[in-house]
């Protein structure tokens, strides 16, 4: 799950984790009050949606504009570029050429910056253990930095045996080429992050940029923060973080039936059961000249109601045309999916082509219901199959 810039800075700042003062507003009027609660002369005004590169997107309706985090010299000029923010469509490289609206924004103090780091903590599966990253390359998008220039990623694991120390802090703090106050600075700003991703059971806490204030000072300029969603039930408070405004709608809905579903910018729906599955169908689909509409994980006890659901919201996407199933029968076994699937198929009428491959557990019996449906269902023999067949019938062959 993740969370608004404003929420992240929050909950990390009760971790001692050091922010800047500021204040959230849905209107140029909140906007105006918030500012006049900070010192100046200096503001930030920026937008709060769920994706990256802000700061370089621009605003639908005004392209040639400003981005979506601007500088305002004056309270005045605060409210102004809240009125052209607020309600408008903000275009960023993570948003997808449709983008998003912005309903909120973060009126925040500015600051004297020295430079500009990176931080961020996640678990690294390989050792099982939270490894914090940092980098001298403040403010750019670390995938880049981690191609052009690897070596500019300095990383340290925690034990979580003995937990974070000021050990992990000096030794990225050098690296970094941190000298005198600031690096007393860095190793309590990594220390309070490493306590916050812990205990609140992050998925992931990354700082860009981390600014070097003139004072020597460490501080978070922006926060990225995101949940583990198999722990929110042990922490009820930070579910009521979520915005469902920033869902995809149909992602939104599939929560609610226990699918698993996110919507992609392709032209086959999959329906699949198991996480690996699903991503060797997408894969395939890609290998054979088209791409997924989605990844669909209907679990392993999928019955016929979850079926039909998860068909309704594959089909609620205008861009689908084409359906591959892909079920490896087992605890769901394959006799029940396709009676999900004749069901499914007769309730919502389908009309795009349905390419289906079960295996497993009554597979026959499965592949025997769906012949005798009197449905237009496409059998496939296996996984290449499905493919290759799902493919011809989105070009028309």
């Amino acid at each position: 799950m993740n969370i608004h810039e404003f929420q992240g800075k929050e909950l990390l700042k009760r971790y001692g984790v050091a922010v800047l003062d500021g204040y959230v507003a849905s209107t140029p009027e909140e906007a105006e009050e918030g500012a006049k609660k900070l010192p100046g002369p200096i503001y930030v005004v920026k937008s709060q949606i769920h994706a990256g590169g802000r700061g370089a997107g621009r605003f639908k309706d005004d392209p040639n504009g400003k981005g979506g985090v601007r500088l305002a010299k004056s309270v005045e000029e605060v409210k102004t570029n809240a009125a052209a923010m607020l309600g408008h469509v903000l275009v960023t490289k993570q948003t997808g050429p449709e983008g998003k609206q912005v309903n909120r924004l973060y009126i925040e103090a500015g600051c004297d910056i020295a430079r500009e780091l990176y931080v961020a903590l996640l678990l690294d599966r390989e050792t099982s253990r939270v490894v914090i990253m940092a980098s001298t390359e403040g403010g750019m998008e670390i995938e880049e930095v981690a191609e052009h220039n690897p070596e500019k990623i300095l990383k340290v694991h925690v034990d979580p045996a003995t937990g974070v120390s000021g050990y992990h802090g000096r030794k990225l703090a050098f690296g970094l080429g941190l000298e005198g106050k600031q690096v007393n600075s860095f190793v309590k700003f990594v220390t309070a992050l490493y306590q916050a991703y812990v205990e609140l059971e992050c998925a992931i806490v990354e700082i860009n940029p981390l600014v070097v204030t003139k004072q020597g000072d460490v501080v978070a300029l922006d926060a990225k923060v995101s949940f583990d969603d198999n722990a929110l039930f042990r922490h009820k408070d930070l579910e009521a973080l979520r915005d469902d405004t920033e869902m995809d709608p149909k992602e939104l809905d599939a929560a609610k039936f226990e699918l698993n579903y996110v919507a992609l910018d392709g032209e086959i729906g999959c329906m699949v059961n198991g996480a690996g599955l699903a991503m060797s169908t997408m894969d395939i689909i890609k290998l054979y000249g088209s791409s997924p509409a989605n990844f669909l994980d209907v679990g392993g006890t999928a019955d016929a109601a979850r079926v039909t659901e998860a068909f309704r919201i594959i089909t609620s996407d205008p861009n689908v045309k084409a359906i591959l199933v892909n079920i490896f029968g087992g605890i769901a076994k394959c006799d029940m999916i396709a009676n999900g699937i004749v069901v499914a198929s007769k309730n919502l009428d389908l009309q795009v082509p349905l390419v289906v491959r079960l295996e497993g557990t009554n597979v026959e019996l499965g592949k025997k219901i769906l012949a005798e449906s009197g449905l237009k269902i496409i059998p496939a023999d296996n996984l290449a199959d499905a493919a290759q067949k799902v493919v011809a019938a989105v070009k028309g062959a």
